[in-house]
């Protein structure tokens, strides 16, 4: 959802550039999970701010500069059971991710590496024989089925 970018101040503050449409989403939460892979440690938010396009948090147990320094470069997440489920016709991009991708005429693409943002459009990042970035919306993507673990694509093999 973010990750920690650098202190803020002398205090144990640090400043967090979210990964989300809304900076703000993050202040819904009162914990986050802060780290990398699986070394991940639980913290507290003790008081947090919109501060521009970034945030500024203060985490319990992060009392001076040094220790806010420490946690710099720090991924962010929460959990996935504390998310609101996706609206209709929405996904979170982690649900995604390894997904099988097939286009209409039934041939495997590859799957779903990742995503990123390119501004008109969010681009499925496919990774197979070849990779192909696919935009990410109505015009080009049938079917998500997250059960059966496939996406189906309008998207020719030669593209």
């Amino acid at each position: 959802m973010g990750r920690i970018a650098a202190p803020f101040g002398i205090k144990g503050w640090v400043k967090v550039q979210p990964y989300t449409e809304d900076p703000g989403t993050l202040l819904d939460f009162e914990s986050w999970r802060i780290g990398r892979g699986e070394q991940q440690t639980h913290y507290s938010v003790e008081d947090s701010q919109g501060h521009g396009k970034a945030l500024v948090a203060k985490l319990t147990g992060i009392d001076d500069r040094d220790a806010a320094f420490a946690l710099r470069g720090q991924e962010i997440s929460v959990a996935k059971s504390d998310l609101p489920p996706p609206e209709e016709n929405a996904f979170y991009w982690s649900d995604l991710i390894g997904l099988k991708v097939v286009n209409r005429q039934g041939i495997e693409l590859g799957t779903v590496d990742s995503l990123m943002e390119s501004g008109a459009n969010d681009l499925l990042v496919i990774k197979g024989t070849r990779d192909y970035l696919i935009p990410f919306n109505a015009a080009f993507i049938g079917k998500v089925d997250l059960a059966g673990g496939t996406i189906e694509v309008d998207w020719g093999e030669d593209y």
